[in-house]
């Protein structure tokens, strides 16, 4: 047989003598649960005993342990004290709790039980209890009994004696407990928790995550104002990125405020703080205000601040005194933000690494662009460089040719008289000219390239340019002819 009893929440009272402890007892089989209820959790059982040491090494002052089911029906009972009162727990062992020691107000207390197993959530409440005219006021932390399928059938109640009554502050106590609008606003608060969560966990988006927060916790408890600032442990402000807001009053939104004594305390924990207005704005906030981080991780993320002065029960100082089901919602709202805060800012992380790869991915695909434009803009210039090579060569052949075919011509003796003999000297001189001026052209788009030409506008005479060309080309294209 195993049994495992794990921490679920911590509950926070605010009783003089607040009770701490909660737990869910976990079940791997059917078999190991009826097991537990007898061999493990009944009077002055070994591991009855166990639990209530655990309880009091947790530093909680358990006074009673008991099991369950809906009935009512005591199916472990473990109260040291029980002995100095005069009556044996052994024997409400399968007994009522009509029997000796039981619930002055039954009926209440049989609906809470009935809501714990209902909800599988722990509830955390005061309940006089009543053995042979002796009253007795507990602290109470009833906490479902789960098995694997999810489902529950009977409770752990863990309980520490707050004080002795008589029967009048008994009686008294169970009317006050047993009004109908305890679960009124308990129900009440659990679907506005239930929407509200449902809201927030519909995006991924962190402004409606914050406004979402802010509107739902204003409009159902009803405060002043309603405020999100967020937290950072690189950041020494706390920035107010949300607001709910009555109409009339001042708006805190994008204001930056510095943590102090209180605020410090507040993000340090996870259970409502009242912090002095002093500390976020003495001239908006003339009341204190309620405080509470949201956290992922046991690791803050925001703050939520809620001031209200002219709505609920209002104190001896003015300011509100808050339900313990309020707080309860504010607790579990303050859960379920601070992990949608923490997933939505990782889902805008995602994306801000997102749009920067794609951002580098553009960056290269451009400049893999910009290097096949320069890799094809090299082989056109490479090119026409080896057509210009081609070209030139031949504009160096043909003065070239000239000249060599003069002076071949002047060898030979085909000159018939001096004259046409200077006339071939002439000609190849020309040639010899012209070649002179190809290679200036050729060292002038040397320095085009290099940015150095300067350019001489002259005039050109065309009778003389179109005679130079015939002289020049005659006696090639009359040796080609005779070939």
């Amino acid at each position: 047989m195993n049994m495992n009893a794990c921490l679920h929440r911590t509950p926070r009272s605010i009783s003089p003598r607040p009770f701490v402890f909660s737990a869910v007892v976990l079940m791997t089989s059917p078999s190991d649960f009826s097991i537990s209820l007898s061999n493990g959790f009944t009077a002055n059982a070994p591991a009855a005993e166990q639990f209530f040491d655990c309880s009091e090494a947790s530093g909680s002052n358990t006074d009673l342990v008991v099991t369950q089911d809906a009935t009512g029906r005591y199916l472990s009972f473990f109260w040291p004290a029980a002995a100095q009162y005069g009556f044996e727990a052994a024997k409400l062992i399968g007994r009522s709790i009509d029997a000796e020691f039981g619930p002055v107000a039954p009926q209440f207390y049989l609906e809470r039980v009935q809501r714990v197993l209902d909800l599988l959530l722990p509830e955390q409440f005061q309940c006089p209890f009543c053995f042979a005219g002796q009253y007795f006021l507990f602290n109470l932390v009833v906490s479902p009994i789960l098995l694997p399928q999810g489902q529950a059938h009977q409770v752990v109640v863990v309980g520490q004696l707050h004080d002795r009554l008589t029967a009048s502050q008994a009686q008294a106590l169970a009317q006050v407990a047993a009004c109908p609008t305890v679960f009124a606003s308990f129900d009440r608060y659990h679907k506005l928790l239930t929407q509200i969560t449902w809201d927030i966990r519909r995006t991924l988006d962190l402004e409606t995550i914050w406004q979402k927060a802010v509107n739902g916790l204003g409009e159902a408890l009803a405060v002043s104002r309603c405020t999100l600032c967020t937290y950072s442990p690189d950041e020494p402000y706390l920035r107010v990125v949300a607001e709910y807001l009555q109409p009339g009053l001042p708006s805190l939104l994008g204001r930056e405020i510095t943590p102090g004594t209180y605020l410090s305390r507040a993000l340090g924990t996870t259970r409502p703080i009242t912090v002095p207005s002093e500390e976020i704005s003495p001239d908006d906030l003339p009341h204190p205000v309620l405080a509470i981080a949201t956290c992922y991780q046991d690791q803050p993320n925001s703050l939520i601040l809620l001031h209200q002065i002219d709505r609920g029960t209002i104190g001896a100082l003015g300011e509100r005194q808050w339900h313990e089901a309020e707080l309860e919602l504010l607790r579990e709202l303050a859960d379920q933000v601070g992990t949608g805060i923490a997933h939505a800012t990782l889902f805008a992380e995602s994306n801000h690494l997102a749009a920067k790869l794609q951002k580098a991915n553009d960056s290269l695909m451009q400049q893999h662009q910009e290097l096949e434009d320069a890799r094809t803009f090299a082989e056109e210039a490479s090119r026409l460089k080896s057509e210009f090579l081609a070209n030139t060569s031949h504009e160096l052949r043909t003065p070239l040719n000239g000249m060599i075919g003069f002076l071949k011509l002047i060898m030979d003796g085909m000159a018939d008289d001096p004259e046409e003999q200077n006339e071939f000297l002439e000609e190849a001189y020309r040639s010899a000219v012209h070649l002179h001026e190809i290679l200036n052209d050729i060292l002038d788009i040397a320095k085009i390239e290099a940015g150095k030409m300067q350019l001489d506008l002259n005039p050109v005479r065309l009778d003389d340019l179109l005679s130079d060309v015939e002289d020049f080309t005659r006696t090639h294209a009359h040796q080609k002819s005779q070939l």
